[in-house]
């Protein structure tokens, strides 16, 4: 869009594609939070570092994802001269902000008085952070990339053999539910003995005792695929009839659901916030009660034995994502980008080419 774009964040090794545009400042580590791990640079001593690069950039907009999360975010808000936007991505079932209790909420709370602008990337997630910071939150959902996950890529040939396949994709953690859609295809398996379930994405505690799970149980057609590529997971979603995302909560939104609408793919999710806020019952998909693996065993058969109604559903799940394409919501970006800068104190005429950093 001709504006000059620079990505600040923890490296743990070298970055390739961006060329300049990528600046390491930390390195990430692993913090347990909401039942997942986030991978933060936690080290004290990044002001030196962070301000040589703020004072050489001179950045016009500085946007950060969790703008209070320890310590790079916090660091560049701290020091930043520029127009700070913050986008908050955590939902109801996260531990907030209660880790700072009580000496840092007050430091969080001046943090969060240096923010110009402030998005929200769902209505749970402006309603979660509005409980520890009351204040306007602009709700910008996040996008996806509906010509890379488009209908008309290749499915992967080794399971085009004839049986129906159900697609999980997620990180192995208990809060994503694999548990239930395991014992759900029980239930599956012996109402359509060929379908077959595929589990794509990384972990391996959980893993292994999965695969134990389905060892002794002796369920078949389970396939393990581990970590796919950005590249091949489109072909993923293509090979599946239907989609399921069983997560228990503490999810914002539903990216994963953005991706296999935009393949044109109906999908079968659990009923919680972040969800329900981007896919409709009985339109892009059913949504289900989370944690119940009966439901959920009978719409993913509802679905996969009426293979019209697979077809008007994925059909109207692409319509609903070519909302989400990043091309729309980076124009809501830049529009809410323009808005603060012509607020004070930055209410001054935009010119066409301005630095902008994300930092994350």
């Amino acid at each position: 869009m001709g504006h000059e774009v620079k990505v600040i964040a923890p490296a743990s090794k070298a970055i390739s594609g961006f060329g300049d545009r990528f600046i390491s400042i930390g390195s990430p580590r692993p913090i347990p939070t909401s039942g997942s791990i986030a991978r933060v640079t936690v080290s004290p001593w990044l002001s030196k570092r962070v301000k040589a690069v703020l004072d050489q950039e001179r950045f016009d907009i500085i946007h950060l994802h969790e703008p209070l999360m320890p310590m790079l975010c916090t660091t560049v808000l701290r020091l930043s001269q520029a127009a700070n936007i913050g986008t908050f991505h955590a939902c109801r079932g996260s531990p907030g902000y209660d880790f700072a209790k009580p000496l840092g909420k007050w430091m969080l709370k001046r943090w969060f008085r240096r923010l110009h602008g402030k998005i929200a990337v769902s209505k749970p997630a402006m309603e979660f952070a509005c409980s520890y910071f009351p204040g306007y939150y602009n709700i910008i959902p996040n996008g996806v990339d509906v010509e890379h996950f488009s209908p008309n890529v290749s499915p992967i040939e080794k399971f085009c053999d004839g049986k129906l396949n159900i697609l999980f994709v997620s990180r192995l953690e208990k809060r994503k539910g694999l548990n239930y859609l395991l014992e759900a295809f029980k239930q599956v398996k012996q109402e359509i003995p060929n379908s077959r379930l595929i589990i794509v994405g990384p972990g391996t505690r959980l893993r292994r005792g999965y695969e134990r799970g389905v060892k002794r149980s002796g369920l078949k057609d389970v396939v393990f695929t581990g970590l796919v590529s950005y590249e091949e997971l489109p072909r993923y979603y293509k090979t599946a009839d239907v989609f399921c995302a069983p997560a228990t909560g503490r999810e914002s939104f539903g990216i994963i659901l953005l991706e296999a609408m935009a393949v044109g793919k109906p999908i079968v999710a659990s009923n919680i916030e972040g969800y329900a806020s981007v896919l409709a019952h009985n339109v892009e998909g059913l949504l289900v009660p989370p944690g119940d693996k009966e439901m959920l065993a009978r719409a993913l058969i509802s679905l996969l034995t009426d293979e019209s109604l697979r077809r008007e559903v994925g059909a109207r799940g692409r319509v609903k994502a070519l909302e989400y394409s990043w091309e729309r919501i980076a124009q809501d970006v830049l529009k809410y980008y323009i808005r603060v800068l012509r607020e004070p104190p930055w209410n001054r005429k935009f010119p066409e080419h301005k630095a902008t950093a994300l930092s994350v």
